[in-house]
């Protein structure tokens, strides 16, 4: 079965759908944005849009359950990497930093720590501003998973 790409696609950055995008029609992937709320996409036989009821973790409930091994879960929420990658799945954020067994224990215990200061009325700040860098780095790993993904009838 061909590895396909999902994308927790409530919070992702637009520059990283549109890179996406191109690259679905170009390789011929299957693509499935998951969210809460409607959303514009190209027109496509590769993409498809799931929408799914408002609440916690809805959409990451759905990606977890319909995704198989070996496919691509786009997502900045580290909750999801963690059960995509014990899904035996691929987990990249939007800013080109590939989720792994090794860093995302890390990334989880990071996480619940931020958590727990701005429940506590400490000011953590946002993440920085999304920059080309950041996009071009998205890309690079991104194509990488291409060139090596599960591929349907691969001889």
């Amino acid at each position: 079965m061909a590895a396909k790409i999902w994308i927790d696609a409530d919070a992702c950055p637009s520059a990283v759908k549109e890179i996406v995008f191109r690259a679905v029609e170009r390789e011929q992937i299957e693509l499935s944005l998951v969210a809460n709320q409607a959303m514009r996409l190209p027109p496509s036989k590769y993409i498809r849009f799931v929408q799914v009821p408002a609440g916690l973790d809805v959409a990451d409930k759905y990606i977890v359950d319909a995704m198989s091994a070996g496919d691509l879960v786009i997502t900045a929420d580290i909750p999801l990497a963690a059960a995509v990658i014990d899904k035996n799945g691929v987990a990249l954020n939007s800013r080109g930093e590939l989720y792994s067994r090794e860093n995302i224990r890390e990334r989880l215990s990071v996480r619940n720590f931020m958590d727990d200061l701005r429940s506590g009325g400490v000011n953590t700040g946002g993440p920085a501003p999304f920059s080309n860098k950041e996009k071009q780095a998205f890309a690079n790993k991104l194509d990488a998973w291409i060139a090596k993904r599960p591929r349907a009838n691969a001889s």
